[in-house]
């Protein structure tokens, strides 16, 4: 049902309004603020050739199409208003394409197969083919069982992430969705309805600018974020994608599919950026330290043990398999993977819905959230301001507002009526003691309501009227005078500056029983102030988000006067700036000296655009930033894209959704308050995974390899494999884990966790190291424990001894996550049941397999109750110095880590203080680096696309060059090469 009324007819006075100088009186013009409008130009082109040249197109300086003189447009686009003949429409369809985003699907099979392509991986792959395809000969057969393992493994990483990227929304799919599937279009001078996508119906399908327009509406909250609908006049430009809800228009196209507004909006969503994940980049830097480690001692071992001790070819391979399964922390993104499900599922419980798994561990990091005002710290609802309210008769405010009711409709409201009729709390008492006996309502042309009633308890008829400033005060014959005028324009003006828009009330008494006859004069009696009030909760989260360190900016679609009012009710401030700054910069004079100091300066910005939220995320990115944006429209789905973690709110589009890494599922922010809090509690859990993860590598590589070089001592690769396995599955019960989180951003300090890892590992191969040199260079156990050995005196490769080794390893390493996860000592903060649990069974069965473990397809053989015991007293002996090298660790190591890192923090600050541009770069080949553990390579692309498969939307980078789309300058040079005719 199509709207009675949009925002223009409820007035708020432009502070520049002031009462005319002339001595002659003029009616004072109450204007509504808003956007500054644009006056028509004409192109500055050579219009006698019709000819448009590519370069003058896509300056904007010259060409225009959403603000030039409309007979431009018709010449530029060489038509004119009977339309396309149905030859030039199929010709242009031909050269520019359908009038619809493009997108294709993804190959499911590569899709999963890329998940199996990152350095991680490559290693156990390459790990899997030495054990299968190299390990041959001396008799032996091929290490199936290494094998099996090493590819289960693999599959199950794999599986995971698969699964999770196939669940993730399709932000540019679910744009597309919303372009109107049918259009009616004049083609020849008649009119006939079409696919939208051959490009007026409800859903404007296409960018125009209107020829005609009769009375029209159009909301384009969906799009730019504007609360109320816009009143559309002939020459004005609608956007594709916004909906009529009033009036009918006849237009010319000016742009279409990925051309429009929206699609530009789309284009922004589904761009093709060399930026990874964040926590992809961590990955690779973890899995960068483990592979030098490997590598280095793989390559120690091929050149000492071969040359130097002469090993056989596959003794050889067994030892580098070692180093290969045990060192590579292939578990790590599966485990922090299952981590951040179990968080997922836990924010789940705060209606908080994770639709891209990773942004739980960005949400942990982020330290500025972006909010779209508009259904997102408001409620999207016009209400009325009680406190505000101005009478200027005998009638009190609660008066004003009862009247005001009575003069709107009680049912098929429109926003306004529905915020007036709800002021009053009962809505029944908008008519309630009244008959109604005449009800206009609103009109564009008188714009304003009126009834006219009988009081059931005097008999007497009244009438009351509302509606816009400057119609209501030329009513008023009974009170007008100009004391009245100058106080009602300086309340207007009052309005304008907040932000707030003005609804003037009057009323009148009609002498008789004739409610169609002249009433005794109308009088003023009250101003009452609209306004998008912000949620109940809005105020208590943003209070909240900055007790975690979380700075809010608002990022809004309104005008500037909204913005700021908003801004001083939620207590975010209201250093507020237009948009047009991110493309002018800072005024010169002012305080800022770049255009990135004021955006970090800033409160919010009001009158943005797609690609103005776009580049605010961009930048504050650049220096340094993890942004998390929250927004419900069409219009911040590239913003949402782009940010760390988008964030949908309650109620949001689909294409808001789409592009979002977490939506909310109930009103209001204070869920994105649980949500970094909860967020918070699985980085430590995945900081401390991290810490063993890095130490267990060290300890494995170096012990291994050590004690090949003293002993020539050939470990089963397969119990390594059984060690990681217990591991991992040990180390999974860390998603559960009892931690509690920082009350600041957190940050991955590799540097910190490299340093403790290394501390860790190098203690634990001692600890190790120490073990076989008492078993092997004297007879210490056996002489005070009555145990023993197949060999005597023991060898390095005594299948018991390897026993031995295996318990000794399996116990402590996993022992190793209690002091990882505690930052004091391991025993003053309690683990949670299912990680001790699990270290407790993980335990039993190592024992079991050492009491019981007679394998014949690797060289162990099992050891006695007397050995067991021996190995579990030395490991708990060896255990609890451990705390103390964390705490000398943090006293000395970690200590100098963060006392540089402030350094160079305060050093930045100081740059940023003398104007040195706040900017972050990267190599190239760490970029490079990084991509691979996005689980996206180049090659499966060009695969895919080679056989008809398909890849994600991708756009070119200068898509962000302008504020507009750079496929104006590809229609204009398409425009230049098949002219349809010249003048």
């Amino acid at each position: 049902m199509a709207s009675e009324k949009e925002p223009g007819d409820i007035p708020a006075a432009s502070p520049s309004s002031t009462p005319s100088a002339e001595p002659e009186k003029k009616k004072r013009e109450y204007k509504d603020f808003g956007h500054e409008e644009e006056k028509a130009t004409h192109a500055n082109v050579d219009m006698s050739t019709i000819e448009l040249k590519a370069e003058d197109l896509y300056d904007k300086e010259k060409v225009d199409l959403e603000t030039i003189v409309i007979d431009d447009v018709f010449k530029l686009l060489q038509c004119d208003d009977n339309g396309l003949s149905a030859e030039e429409a199929t010709r242009r369809l031909e050269l520019f394409g359908p009038n619809k985003l493009e997108s294709e699907d993804q190959n499911a099979i590569l899709q999963f197969l890329s998940f199996m392509w990152n350095p991680l991986s490559w290693v156990m792959e390459a790990a899997a083919l030495v054990a299968i395809a190299l390990s041959n000969g001396e008799g032996r057969a091929p290490d199936w069982q290494d094998f099996v393992g090493i590819v289960l493994l693999l599959f199950i990483n794999s599986a995971i992430g698969f699964y999770e990227e196939r669940n993730a929304g399709n932000a540019v799919k679910a744009l597309m969705d919303s372009l109107a599937p049918k259009a009616k279009v004049k083609r020849a001078g008649s009119w006939s309805e079409i696919e939208s996508s051959g490009l007026i119906g409800d859903i404007v399908p296409a960018d125009c600018r209107l020829t005609e327009a009769i009375n029209v509406s159009i909301d384009q909250a969906a799009l730019t974020g504007e609360s109320l609908p816009q009143s559309k006049k002939s020459g004005d430009q609608c956007f594709s994608g916004s909906t009529c809800k009033q009036g009918e228009a006849e237009g010319v196209v000016i742009s279409t599919g990925a051309n429009t507004f929206f699609g530009r909006a789309a284009s922004l969503v589904g761009q093709d950026d060399d930026t990874t994940g964040h926590l992809q980049k961590i990955l690779a830097q973890i899995g960068s330290f483990c592979l030098i480690a490997i590598g280095l001692f793989v390559f120690l071992e091929i050149v000492i043990l071969y040359p130097k001790f002469h090993y056989t070819y596959r003794r050889g391979l067994d030892n580098i398999l070692v180093l290969l399964i045990g060192g590579i922390p292939i578990a790590m993104p599966t485990v922090l993977s299952v981590t951040l499900a179990v968080g997922a599922q836990q924010l789940a419980k705060h209606k908080a819905i994770v639709t891209r798994i990773t942004a739980i561990e960005e949400l942990a990091g982020v330290t500025i959230l972006c909010s779209d005002k508009t259904g997102t710290l408001t409620t999207n609802k016009l209400t009325i301001d009680k406190d505000t309210i101005r009478t200027y008769s005998s009638f009190s405010p609660d008066d004003v507002i009862l009247l005001a009711a009575y003069a709107s409709r009680t049912e098929n409201q429109d926003a306004i009526d529905m915020s007036v009729v709800q002021a009053i709390g009962d809505t029944g008492r908008a008519r309630a003691g009244i008959k109604l006996l005449d009800f206009k309502p609103f009109n564009p042309v008188d714009k304003r309501t009126e009834i006219t009633y009988r009081e059931e308890a005097t008999g007497k008829l009244k009438r009351v009227t509302k509606g816009m400033t400057g119609i209501i005060i030329e009513l008023c014959s009974r009170n007008k005078s100009e004391e009245l005028e100058n106080k009602l324009e300086a309340d207007v003006e009052e309005y304008a500056t907040r932000g707030l828009r003005a609804l003037a009330v009057a009323y009148e008494e009609v002498d008789g029983d004739d409610f169609e006859a002249e009433g005794n004069g109308f009088e003023l009696v009250g101003l009452l102030a609209i306004f998008d009030p912000p949620r109940e909760d809005t105020k208590q989260t943003i209070d909240d988000a900055m007790a975690l360190g979380v700075k809010v900016k608002m990022v809004t679609g309104d005008q500037l006067a909204i913005a700021k009012e908003t801004g001083r009710r939620l207590g975010l401030g209201d250093h507020m700036y237009p948009a047009k700054v991110l493309k002018d910069g800072p005024a010169p004079g002012s305080k800022h000296r770049s255009l990135d100091e004021m955006i970090m300066d800033a409160d919010g910005f009001a009158g943005v655009f797609p690609e103005h939220k776009y580049e605010i995320v961009k930048r504050l990115q650049g220096l340094g930033h993890l942004c998390a944006m929250t927004g419900d429209g069409a219009n911040d789905a590239p913003a949402l894209s782009r940010a760390n973690v988008g964030i949908a709110v309650e109620g949001a589009t689909d294409a808001a959704r789409g592009a979002a890494d977490i939506v909310l599922t109930e009103p209001g922010l204070s869920t994105i308050v649980h949500a970094i809090r909860g967020s918070r509690v699985i980085f430590q859990r995945m900081r401390n995974y991290s810490i063993y993860a890095c130490a267990v590598t060290i300890r494995i590589v170096v012990c291994f390899a050590i004690l090949a070089f003293a002993y020539q001592f050939d470990f089963p690769p397969f119990m390594v494999l059984i060690i990681a396995l217990l591991n991992d599955g040990t180390i999974m019960t860390l998603s559960v884990d009892r931690v509690l989180p920082s009350m600041t951003p957190d940050s991955w300090d590799l540097a910190e966790i490299f340093a403790y890892a290394v501390a860790y590992g190098l203690y634990l191969t001692l600890s190790t190291i120490a073990l076989v040199i008492i078993i092997m260079e004297t007879t210490f156990f056996q002489d005070k424990f009555g145990v023993s050995l197949e060999t005597s005196p023991v060898q390095a490769n005594d299948p018991q001894l390897h026993m031995v080794i295996y318990l000794q390893v399996a116990i402590i390493s996993q022992a190793l996550i209690f002091v990882t996860r505690s930052h004091g000592f391991f025993f003053m903060e309690r683990p949670s049941a299912a990680l001790f649990f699990a270290f407790c069974l993980a335990q039993l069965v190592s024992s079991i397999i050492a009491a019981y473990g007679n394998w014949g397809f690797t060289n162990i053989r099992a050891i006695s109750g007397g050995w067991i015991g021996i190995v579990w007293v030395w490991n708990i002996v060896w255990f609890f110095p451990l705390d103390f090298i964390k705490f000398g660790m943090k006293a000395t190591v970690i200590k100098y880590l963060r006392d540089r890192h402030a350094k160079a923090a305060a050093a930045a600050q100081h740059d940023a203080a003398e104007g040195v541009p706040m900017t972050r770069t990267q190599s190239r080949a760490a970029s490079i680096h990084e991509s691979l553990y996005s689980n996206r390579v180049s090659f499966i692309k060009r695969a895919a696309r080679k056989v008809g498969f398909g890849g994600k939307i991708s756009m070119k980078p200068e898509e962000l060059q302008r504020f507009s789309s750079i496929q104006a300058q590809r229609v204009g040079a398409t425009l230049a090469r098949n002219p349809s005719r010249t003048a």
